[in-house]
């Protein structure tokens, strides 16, 4: 197998924390009315997104599955983490798209009421995959 694929988890934690600073600049730059810099760094976030989604299904598709290791109540925690993030990020799919679309054609009332639930969901699939990666490959060595 290929030496550099096992940096790929690492780069898909990297991905996911650049995705959750990206939003909360964004949300920031709105607060502040400043919807170039918003465009940018949601747009940011979205590149983020997809870098790491095609990277997460190459490396796994590549590995296969990656099982957790560790026992007690950090066990309970890790599925708790991994259970929210999956289903959370299967929700959010759809969401961006709807969301991102919304704003790219300038319906930005619509685009305000799917993005105050997208927002939250999005920064929290992105904090619970830096989490997960750590879980996995950090503090299990």
């Amino acid at each position: 197998m290929k030496e550099w694929i096992h940096w790929l988890p690492r780069l898909n934690a990297i991905f996911n924390f650049s995705s959750g600073v990206f939003l909360i600049f964004g949300y920031a730059m709105i607060r502040k009315r400043r919807v170039m810099w918003h465009r940018f760094f949601m747009l940011s976030a979205l590149a983020m997104s997809i870098l790491f989604l095609i990277s997460y299904l190459y490396y796994h598709a590549q590995v296969g599955t990656t099982r957790y290791t560790g026992m007690g109540w950090m066990r309970t925690v890790y599925f708790f983490i991994l259970g929210t993030h999956t289903i959370l990020a299967m929700v959010l799919v759809p969401m961006v798209g709807i969301t991102v679309t919304r704003a790219l054609r300038g319906s930005f009332d619509r685009h305000r009421r799917v993005a105050r639930w997208t927002l939250p969901i999005w920064i929290y699939v992105s904090i619970t995959g830096v989490l997960v990666y750590f879980f996995l490959y950090v503090w299990m060595k």
